[in-house]
């Protein structure tokens, strides 16, 4: 019996053994997923130019010796990429329907991608070309704006915050009220394009970010006017430096970037409010414009290898769709609660959806008067003061952004 029992206990053990061992060699790692060098090497679009159109401060450039995309893309495929940036949904839009540019590959959000769909002005992505779909996660796959897969493939994903500094702000805020608080008066930044701003005042009356009822929108529009007394000023993507910067007390802004901003001000916090928020996904298309349709879709696939994705993701800390980096043991955002939230607090977020033509011009209608009714507004530039503190700003950002990871995660 005492034999047996040796016997039974040694076979325990060894099963234990074998099963860390198994999990062991299950953890990948970005080596685990090589770039066929070939396969972009041998393309028959070497010598041609890929205009891109993208966001700014969205894509891994080289800084704190991260991969510069771009570059990596030119060197292996001999195709030169011309890269400029857009601030909003919106200016996207209105320089693609002018006609003004041709561009070959744009990363809009949902919404965008569903009315420029809708409106006959993107191209069928041939998935033949962008093998590379595989690696993006179920769950963002035939999301609303794209039911079938033709037309998009998933970039990123993330939602808005308030930003606030702790040392200007009284209490932390839970609601997005603390944008209408008297109290930081000419120390409060407000989002510049009209989808995001009616947002705010949406979630604070309790609509749908998605409503048709021009009534809801007249009231929400009397909540912007009603904020526009305590508003320094109607910006983009100058938040962030703004912030950064610590020139302003509180704004809305995209949470990926609050952990960025915190590197170079730790006063800096952020904060979920109770009402919820606007979720997003921006995704990757080849607009009607391209001219080099081939190369787009190369270009698109090329984002989508593990290792690319991952220089990204740790690059822009937004969540990436890609369920290749996010089982990578040296991907280091996989477990941080800001980047990917709790269920619990991501039940009352809401997509943007494509409003109706009549819904649009109204909305569009009532910024054009916010912004110019009255004169209210405490300040739409920014102070000298400000712009002195920026550049001291911009100067250390690169030094202080390349110790993110050590300061923030270690």
């Amino acid at each position: 019996m005492n034999y047996m029992k040796k016997i039974l206990s040694l076979v325990f053990a060894l099963s234990i053994i074998l099963s860390i061992c198994s999990v062991s060699a299950s953890a990948k790692t970005s080596e685990d997923y090589p770039i066929d060098e070939e396969y972009y090497q041998n393309n028959p679009y070497r010598g041609t130019t890929l205009n891109v159109y993208n966001w700014g401060e969205y894509i891994s450039d080289g800084a704190e010796d991260s991969i510069d995309v771009n570059k990596e893309f030119e060197k292996l495929t001999g195709i030169k990429v011309n890269y400029t940036n857009f601030d909003s949904n919106e200016d996207m839009y209105a320089k693609l329907k002018s006609g003004g540019a041709n561009y070959d590959v744009i990363i809009p959000s949902e919404y965008m991608i569903d009315r420029l769909k809708n409106e006959g002005m993107l191209l069928k992505l041939d998935m033949n070309n962008i093998p590379n779909f595989k690696y993006i996660d179920d769950k963002y796959k035939g999301l609303f704006f794209d039911p079938n897969n033709e037309y998009s493939i998933a970039y990123t994903v993330g939602y808005v915050a308030l930003i606030y500094n702790k040392t200007m702000v009284e209490e932390a805020p839970d609601s997005w009220e603390a944008l209408w608080d008297e109290r930081y008066a000419g120390n409060i930044l407000m989002f510049n394009n009209p989808r995001d701003g009616f947002a705010l005042a949406q979630l604070i009356l309790g609509q749908s970010l998605n409503s048709t009822d021009p009534d809801e929108w007249k009231l929400a529009y009397d909540k912007l006017l009603e904020q526009k007394p305590v508003v320094r000023a109607y910006v983009m993507d100058e938040i962030f430096n703004i912030m950064e910067s610590g020139a302003a007390a509180i704004a809305p802004y995209y949470v990926g970037d609050f952990l960025t901003m915190k590197d170079n001000n730790d006063d800096l916090e952020v904060a979920i409010p109770k009402e919820g928020a606007n979720i997003f996904v921006d995704a990757i298309c080849i607009p009607s414009t391209c001219q080099n349709k081939g190369a787009a879709e190369l270009y698109i696939n090329f984002l989508n290898e593990p290792q690319i994705a991952l220089a990204n993701a740790e690059y822009i800390y937004y969540a990436t769709p890609s369920w290749a980096v996010r089982e990578m043991e040296d991907y280091s955002l996989v477990d941080n609660e800001f980047i990917y939230p709790d269920d619990s607090v991501t039940e009352k977020f809401e997509y943007f959806y494509t409003l109706p033509p009549e819904i649009n011009t109204l909305m569009s209608n009532y910024w054009g008067d916010l912004k110019i009714d009255g004169d209210s507004n405490v300040s739409v530039y920014i102070g000298l003061g400000v712009f002195g503190a920026l550049g001291l700003a911009s100067a250390a950002y690169y030094y202080i952004k390349k110790m993110r990871r050590e300061k923030y995660y270690d």
